[in-house]
């Protein structure tokens, strides 16, 4: 290129800088600008082993399957018994009447009636006396009926109960198995049962739908999550909806494509503890703190009624297996992985 040419390759270049330099003064060039309400990052969340991912799921949701089983069963042992009660009341009642039949049977047998049929003055008589011996006769064989069929009942009953008493003993050792294996788990890494958050004065959430046995079956990703552009499970939504009409408003992020947990499921939630739209840059303290201990103490509270699988908070995590808390740390010793800037929320 000629000196002349590279003079006015200058020139066009300074001519350009100049009018993107006016543009972006007055607005108009296409800055690149960040946008005003970026969409928070997920806290990054991992264990220092598999125990979250295999020992505390498994063993939660086998717990928690058992437990909803045993309540299942009692409830029925109760139906039950109070049914064998009733029955007992019937079966007292009619057992002096067919013991009366019997009696006027046996001292009868077929000749008396037939006596009294005789001894008939004209054939109205008769015919009256048939009518009435008719009646007692279908009477008493309806009593004598009802009690055959109030014992049959009894038998059924008793036999049910029976099958509830060792359906119950089988899920209550299924539940201590549970419990063992997750103390078990926790001992191999290191955890320690610590001082959890207290229950004082946490209100009442209202009761997740359950099926008809009252266990939580499994729900698909399958509703819209308020909190991204994701899904949750119903059964998520509902716990989320609760938490927040309940007064746990600050910033909440549930679906995550991948990573541990439940998120990518759809039966997991991140509560910020920090008044701001984000999970903060540090450990919670003071404020954000007391949010998160009673968020913290208001979703073990609700365990039941909501369905929760487990909850982590500050180093700790909670599960229905032990009902304790339990001394946790994640992989990178940051707020996020230590959960010290948000709790962490899953879900059967």
């Amino acid at each position: 290129m000629t000196r002349k040419g590279r003079t006015r390759a200058l020139a066009r270049r300074a001519a350009l800088v100049g009018t993107v330099t006016l543009l972006v003064g007055i607005g108009l060039a296409p800055a690149a600008v960040a946008a005003p309400n970026p969409t928070p990052s997920p806290p990054r969340e991992g264990g220092k082993n598999e125990l979250i991912d295999e020992a505390i799921e498994r063993t939660s949701r086998a717990f928690v399957e058992a437990k909803n089983a045993v309540t299942d069963s009692r409830k029925k042992q109760d139906a039950l018994n109070k049914e064998m009660a009733r029955l007992e009341v019937r079966r007292a009642a009619l057992a002096p009447q067919a013991a009366e039949i019997a009696r006027h049977n046996y001292m009868n047998g077929r000749i008396g009636p037939a006596l009294m049929l005789l001894n008939s003055r004209d054939e109205n008589e008769f015919l009256d006396k048939a009518e009435t011996l008719e009646m007692l006769s279908a009477y008493d064989n309806e009593r004598l009926a009802e009690l055959a069929d109030n014992q049959r009942q009894a038998a059924a009953a008793k036999a049910q109960l029976d099958l509830e008493t060792k359906r119950e003993s089988a899920q209550l050792a299924v539940m201590a198995k549970q419990k063992s294996d997750v103390e078990k788990a926790f001992k191999l890494a290191g955890g320690r049962t610590v001082n959890g958050n207290a229950y004082v004065n946490q209100p009442v959430a209202r009761q997740s739908p359950r099926a008809s046995d009252g266990s939580f079956p499994a729900q698909s990703c399958s509703v819209d999550d308020p909190t991204t552009n994701g899904c949750i499970t119903p059964r998520t939504l509902f716990a989320l909806k609760e938490t927040q009409r309940l007064g746990f408003k600050r910033f909440v992020s549930c679906h995550r494509d991948g990573g541990p947990f439940e998120h990518p499921k759809g039966r997991a939630c991140d509560f910020s503890v920090f008044k701001t739209n984000d999970f903060g840059s540090g450990d919670a303290q003071g404020d954000a703190r007391f949010y998160g201990n009673n968020l913290a103490a208001f979703l073990v509270k609700n365990a039941d009624k909501l369905g929760i699988l487990y909850v982590i908070w500050y180093r700790q995590v909670w599960l229905p297996s032990t009902g304790t808390w339990k001394s946790y740390s994640g992989a990178h010793g940051d707020p996020s992985s230590d959960h010290t800037n948000h709790v962490h929320l899953s879900l059967l």
